[in-house]
């Protein structure tokens, strides 16, 4: 299978009368693709930057029909976009209650069970860990280091220039992993139940260091938001196929056994 990574040599390309059956397309920019009389079946499109734009299928913008499916789904998600201290709140209490169910319910052997290419349970609470030490201690906060060592930064931190020293290189426990992500759960609680509507209008830097944005605290609490809703939507969808195959796999055997 050839692999094209770091490339621009697609691009503006025209790809007629060929085969991407099969294809997988990670972290890349495909903006701006034309589609015409295309085979579509079992067409996945995974994009959490899908609701900044549009995408057009027979000339219909889904973007908005998917964003609102997903909140039939996920209860308490279109809350992400609050903008009052009351909404925020109660956001926040939507999201940990359906992260606990998924944390309570999930068996021991699929906590750190993967999909190709994609985060296990466990790892996916070290980012939560990561998130809201960015956007809460670093973003809102300010505090000069604000990283615990069992966060797991985002894929392409390395390329950016992320200083990567206050992360742990081995695996912490689940139970480890369970504490410091409860630890930053309260954390963000108990700012919450202070937070003013003239707190939340204050400016702050990037905590990533880009300099084309000055979010305000309250844009801060939202990334915290949206990245809790969005791994939460990754995990579950990822459970549900582990699941599908460990059920697939324990058929199989069963049928091979003799009678």
């Amino acid at each position: 299978m050839t692999t094209y990574e770091g490339t621009d040599e697609l691009e503006g390309a025209r790809i007629v009368r060929s085969s991407l059956r099969g294809a997988t397309v990670r972290f890349s920019d495909v903006s701006g693709v034309v589609m015409r009389g295309v085979d579509v079946g079992g067409l996945d499109i995974d994009s959490n930057d899908l609701f900044f734009g549009t995408l057009l299928v027979n000339g219909v913008d889904v973007v908005p029909l998917v964003d609102a499916e997903l909140d039939r789904l996920f209860p308490g998600r279109e809350l992400q976009k609050a903008q009052t201290p009351e909404g925020l709140r109660e956001g926040w209490v939507a999201v940990q209650a359906a992260w606990a169910q998924t944390v309570e319910t999930t068996p021991a052997e699929l906590r750190d069970a993967h999909v190709e290419d994609e985060w296990s349970l466990a790892q996916t609470l070290r980012h939560l860990v990561l998130a809201t030490d960015a956007w809460l201690r670093g973003g809102i906060l300010r505090v000069e280091q604000p990283f615990h060592e069992v966060g797991l930064l985002f894929t392409g931190a390395e390329r950016m220039g992320v200083d990567t020293s206050p992360f742990r290189v081995d695996e912490p426990s689940f139970a480890e992993v369970l504490q410091v992500r409860a630890e930053r759960q309260q954390m963000v609680t108990d700012f919450l139940d202070g937070a003013t509507p003239e707190l939340l209008a204050e400016e702050r830097a990037d905590p990533w260091g880009g300099d084309g944005w000055r979010p305000t605290v309250g844009d801060c609490v939202r990334v915290v938001l949206e990245e809790e809703w969005a791994h939460l939507r990754y995990v579950r969808r990822d459970l549900a196929l582990l699941a599908d195959r460990s059920d697939r796999s324990d058929r199989s055997d069963r049928s091979d056994r003799p009678a």
